[in-house]
């Protein structure tokens, strides 16, 4: 992930670049629930470790979240939402309402009277 979301002055683009990744939004839904380890959110997610890796490092250096290790045996990491990661719950709850609204999975909210032979 590159991290151009530094890069303009529309604050809408930034926090695209930032939050737009659908593995992103996942991350950060499961932290809203508290501190996660690694095996906890790829088992919820589904993500590859090394994909899962990837953007766990790219939020923390972005501020989103924070990781915490623990010196045991063996090594204990978790993971949690910095206030700028609890700042964007509220986007990721809006989505989430789109999506029970706009996108159920029977497809029912979708407009059956559109119809390309206008």
């Amino acid at each position: 992930m590159r991290r151009t979301h530094e890069r303009t002055d529309c604050p809408i683009a930034r926090a695209a670049q930032l939050l737009g990744d659908h593995w992103t939004l996942l991350i950060v839904r499961d932290l809203a629930q508290g501190c996660k380890r690694f095996h906890e959110l790829q088992r919820s997610t589904g993500m590859s470790p090394t994909v899962l890796s990837d953007r766990l490092r790219h939020l923390e250096a972005a501020g989103l979240i924070s990781r915490r290790q623990y010196m045991e045996i063996p090594p204990r990491v978790e993971y949690s939402l910095t206030e700028m990661g609890k700042a964007a719950l509220p986007v990721i709850e809006q989505l989430r309402l789109f999506g029970e609204t706009w996108l159920r999975e029977d497809h029912s909210s979708v407009d059956s009277s559109h119809t390309d032979d206008s």
